[in-house]
């Protein structure tokens, strides 16, 4: 599994226990769930094939920082995100989307209007991907059908990235 996949599937678990159990702050809420990550961790059976599978500690450490890119991003956003998800969910409101799907539908759109390195369709993939494994079977068709309808009101390629004008 990749590096910033497993940042979204920590940033997903992030939002999804946030709407459910919220901390006093952010940063109490993020110093909690990191120390669950890390007690769950430790507790996991290790194999020599298992030991394989866990990053390396700078690795680890970047996915961490991705993940509360994402998350304090779509916290940040969320006043942006949640009306767009919303236009594009025609018949669907807000509170009647599974947890899964809304906070997967927030972390792909915060990408998609505010990461500009990453590509629209990576996002979408990814966000597909989450639904998939933590929700429905129906999911990630309906992940998949709101995110590229908005993907296609946005002012970007599907499959490139915003060049960065400072590198001409």
């Amino acid at each position: 599994m990749g590096l910033r996949h497993e940042a979204r599937r920590w940033a997903l678990q992030f939002l999804f226990q946030s709407e459910f159990n919220q901390a006093d702050s952010l940063k109490e809420g993020l110093r909690l769930f990191w120390k669950q990550q890390d007690e769950d961790s430790a507790n996991e059976p290790t194999s020599s094939a298992s030991a394989n599978l866990e990053p390396p500690a700078p690795q680890r450490a970047r996915a961490r920082q991705f993940a509360e890119e994402l998350i304090r991003g779509v916290i940040a956003h969320h006043r942006e995100i949640d009306p767009l998800i919303a236009q594009y969910a025609e018949n669907w409101d807000m509170e009647r989307m599974g947890t899964v799907d809304r906070n997967v539908m927030r972390i792909a759109v915060y990408e998609m209007l505010h990461r500009e390195d990453i590509p629209p369709v990576v996002s979408i993939n990814e966000a597909v991907e989450l639904a998939k494994a933590f929700s429905s079977t129906e999911s990630g068709a309906f992940v998949n059908g709101i995110l590229d309808r908005i993907r296609q009101g946005l002012d970007r390629t599907a499959r490139g990235t915003k060049e960065d004008p400072s590198k001409d």
